[in-house]
């Protein structure tokens, strides 16, 4: 194998929650799962930091964002798409 073959990287869809900063948003990613137990359905959600060269994306804006290599301590995703305005 003459070439590294470069891993798959994670893709998550959330909503804007912040774009005060410039060239970064605040994305809020809810996931749904079966508690292991007891079956409920449990909701949880996470916040993402994640660059925008552009500065497109608007608060309640629907994105689609991608994992990438640390650009600062705490941004390490990137935006791919917007997929609906807000």
């Amino acid at each position: 194998m003459s070439q590294a073959v470069r891993g798959h990287r994670k893709q998550r869809t959330g909503i804007v929650v912040s774009d005060k900063m410039d060239k970064t948003i605040v994305v809020k990613v809810e996931r749904q799962y079966a508690h292991p137990l007891y079956r409920k359905v449990v909701k949880q959600s996470k916040k993402f930091h994640v660059h925008d060269e552009q500065n497109k994306a608007r608060e309640g804006d629907q994105v689609k964002i991608q994992e990438t290599k640390p650009l600062s301590k705490k941004k390490q995703w990137f935006l791919v798409e917007i997929l609906e305005k807000g």
